[in-house]
């Protein structure tokens, strides 16, 4: 089984650097992922680049190299972190914080595992950023951007992760901690989507809210001997397992920025499996219930994948055969600070992005 999906997770990966990666404006050493496929010219010209959804193809490159490392993984990981930064204008930063803590984690993931040369100072700034935004007197949390004053989970889960990772333990637990006491929906043990600074809560259920948490208190369960990190770690998954995977698959969020999400919930339930500290029975049930999750939901994106140019074509829904996209088809669109789903969502990156990372999260696991 294991080479099975060491294999999937190859194909899956062939087919995003042959359909979306090309070098930033031909300059040497550099890469970027295209946003569709198949692609307007403005976009093989990069005029539209989300840089949260390059962060996540940074993180399945990490997710290649560390299964089966070798140098062209580690070249193209260098291209693409290069390619970035010029991308957006020599800045590692930008205007919202959940997009600063996705990138902090890629590039610490890739330092740190991959063996690619360290990016201390980028992470330094990124980290910085984080740690500076805390704020307790406006009702957060970390603000979703810049001069906002929605404190999401978006925003502070993958922060707590990152700042678990490189040695702020104590803030960490406290976003964790921030987020158990204004974000849970007590009736499904499940995480909201945020809180205003009225405080109005967003009760909307995203799949990534749980992955991030989940990857949170997991982090946090090994770094700490607190109880409560694995505690909510088992909560979770329990809860994930009942209302977001019918019949063990992760449900869909469509395309555009939710292309992602069910992928983020995936990896990060993969990471419970492989890394949740079993010190009782219930935690070896919870790694296998998580362990299933993954398994079930990559079956079942496999089975109904389509064959494209360069590899499988993954569905934004992964229960369900994917619809093949055309360059026809109307485009991804911003609004209101987030990328909404072409009309084709199988077209978006982000979706391609999910089934990549999927297929690591089973590589993983089995």
């Amino acid at each position: 089984m294991k080479q099975d999906w060491g294999h999937r997770a190859d194909a899956a990966e062939q087919a995003i650097l042959t359909r979306h990666v090309r070098p930033l404006w031909m300059l040497p050493a550099t890469a970027l992922g295209v946003i569709a496929w198949p692609s307007l010219l403005r976009d093989k010209g990069f005029l539209r680049w989300h840089y949260w959804w390059q962060a996540h193809l940074l993180d399945c490159m990490v997710d290649a190299a560390v299964r089966s490392p070798n140098p062209d993984r580690r070249r193209r990981i260098r291209a693409l972190i290069r390619g970035h930064r010029v991308r957006n204008a020599g800045r590692w930063t930008n205007s919202y914080y959940d997009d600063m803590a996705w990138l902090g984690l890629a590039l610490e993931r890739s330092s740190r595992l991959a063996g690619v040369s360290r990016k201390d100072k980028a992470i330094e700034t990124l980290t910085r950023e984080l740690t500076e935004s805390w704020s307790p007197e406006k009702g957060g949390g970390l603000p979703w951007r810049r001069k906002d004053d929605f404190f999401n989970t978006p925003a502070n889960g993958p922060a707590a992760i990152l700042l678990a990772r490189t040695g702020n333990v104590d803030r960490a637990e406290e976003i964790a901690d921030w987020i158990y006491a204004n974000l849970v929906d007590i009736e499904r043990g499940l995480i909201y989507d945020g809180v205003r600074g009225d405080g109005t809560v967003e009760r909307a259920i995203y799949t990534y809210c749980q992955g991030v948490v989940l990857g949170a208190g997991t982090e946090l369960a090994i770094r700490t001997a607190a109880p409560r990190h694995s505690e909510r770690v088992r909560t979770l998954v329990a809860a994930v397992s009942t209302e977001l995977a019918p019949r063990g698959v992760i449900r869909t969020a469509g395309g555009g920025d939710g292309g992602l999400f069910q992928g983020i919930l995936a990896r990060y339930l993969a990471f419970v499996a492989t890394s949740l500290p079993a010190h009782h029975e219930h935690d070896h049930q919870t790694r296998r219930m998580a362990r299933g999750i993954v398994l079930r939901s990559a079956e079942a994106a496999w089975r109904n994948h389509l064959d494209a140019p360069g590899g499988p074509l993954f569905g934004a829904n992964w229960a369900a055969p994917p619809t093949f996209p055309d360059a026809r088809s109307a485009p991804s669109k911003m609004k209101d600070g987030a990328v909404r789903a072409s009309a084709v969502p199988e077209r978006d990156l982000s979706v391609q992005l999910s089934g990549w990372m999927l297929m690591e999260a089973a590589a993983s696991v089995s």
